[in-house]
């Protein structure tokens, strides 16, 4: 996951290409089969979701295999942001809110910040690390803070899914972990998407912001487009083999602003390249579809998810992957809508409160304490 996620070291290699959804909505018209989209379409496997919405009026702009269950990987995290968000309006936290970082939480597998059990941040922090560096371990924290424990938190956001209306959606923990019984679909990605930028202005910033740093380390976003596709204002990137690569996006200009959903791209170039073409679309397209919330169920897929693992975790797609990059080791992008940035990412901080971070130690029981390892011995010369 590490290796497909760097996104300091990325190029932009502009191409003419023709749009996903013209491709799309060419082959409709020609009446050609779904497994002639992913030559068209490429990144893109046959039958993938995909959505388009207009932020404003609410409407449908392009969609396909809408309802199609799909694990979320680290979009999950949308709904831990909209679920604290919510818990910030109520008034049972603020931005100064100090997040501790327990053992559970540090006991979560990467991509995280390993931060020692506690170690403390404000929630203003936190919140920058969960959507841009998608650290699972933070995710945990802010469960933890908001409602006092993991499984509380969850609880909590499976209610906010309800209440939205998210029909095909739920979740098992905040980060986005391989869960069993942790599901999503792009049509109910879109509504949580929509739902954060209608609700909650004064939290937009947090996905708009090109990379954290903690003092010590800069994290760039994963998001690609942000900086580099004009009126690109973030949300949220996903991955894990089951899932291939994810994307929700969202970009505004001229006062529209649009969504898109990408879900089980083959890399992450081929998600940034699809969601931009996608938002192009949508930023420069007539809204004329039906609302989001009144698209009616179809297709296949909504009762078993969908599992792509033996599409994304192989050699030869590892290899493929590998071979979109320069001799640099930078990924190319194909989208004639991304452009080069051109200068180093703006780093907004993110670090831990100074001086909360725990004294490691050799012996005892307190928390960020270290194992006891012996001091080696010099090997002999002979």
């Amino acid at each position: 996951m590490a290796r497909d996620q760097q996104p300091e070291r990325f190029e932009i290699v502009q191409t003419k290409r023709r749009s996903i959804l013209s491709a799309t909505e060419t082959l409709r018209r020609l009446g050609l089969a779904a497994s002639v989209l992913a030559v068209v379409l490429p990144g893109m496997a046959a039958a993938n979701p995909v959505m388009l919405v207009d932020v404003g009026s609410g409407r449908v702009i392009e969609h396909q295999e809408a309802f199609r269950k799909w694990y979320p990987a680290s979009l999950t995290k949308l709904m831990t942001a909209y679920t604290t968000f919510r818990s910030m309006r109520s008034g049972e936290l603020s931005p100064e809110t100090i997040v501790v970082m327990s053992k559970h939480a540090a006991d979560q597998p990467a991509s995280k910040m390993y931060f020692k059990p506690g170690s403390k941040l404000t929630l203003d922090s936190a919140l920058k690390l969960l959507i841009i560096k998608s650290a699972n371990d933070v995710a945990v924290a802010i469960a933890e803070t908001v409602s006092g424990s993991e499984g509380a938190f969850v609880q909590r956001m499976n209610q906010e899914t309800a209440r939205l209306g998210m029909t095909s959606t739920r979740f098992v923990n905040p980060n986005g972990l391989p869960g069993k019984g942790q599901y999503t679909t792009a049509r109910d990605m879109a509504l949580l998407a929509t739902a954060i930028r209608r609700e909650f202005p004064e939290y937009a910033g947090y996905f708009s912001l090109e990379g954290v740093t903690t003092g010590k380390k800069d994290y760039p976003n994963f998001n690609l487009l942000v900086g580099r596709f004009p009126g690109a204002d973030g949300m949220k990137t996903g991955y894990v083999c089951a899932s291939g690569f994810n994307q929700v996006s969202s970009a505004t200009r001229n006062g529209r602003t649009v969504i898109s959903v990408v879900l089980g791209a083959d890399s992450l170039g081929a998600r940034a390249d699809l969601s931009a073409d996608l938002l192009q679309k949508g930023l420069t397209t007539s809204v004329a579809g039906n609302r989001l919330e009144q698209l009616a169920p179809y297709g296949e897929g909504q009762d078993q998810v969908t599992d792509i693992s033996a599409e994304i975790c192989n050699p030869q797609a590892r290899k493929v992957r590998s071979e979109g990059r320069d001799d640099a080791g930078r990924m190319k992008l194909t989208s004639p809508y991304i452009r080069e940035m051109g200068r180093a990412p703006t780093m907004s901080f993110a670090g831990l409160i100074p001086g909360s971070e725990p004294v490691q130690t050799a012996k005892g029981n307190g928390a960020g304490e270290i194992a006891n390892v012996p001091i080696p011995k010099p090997r002999p010369t002979f």
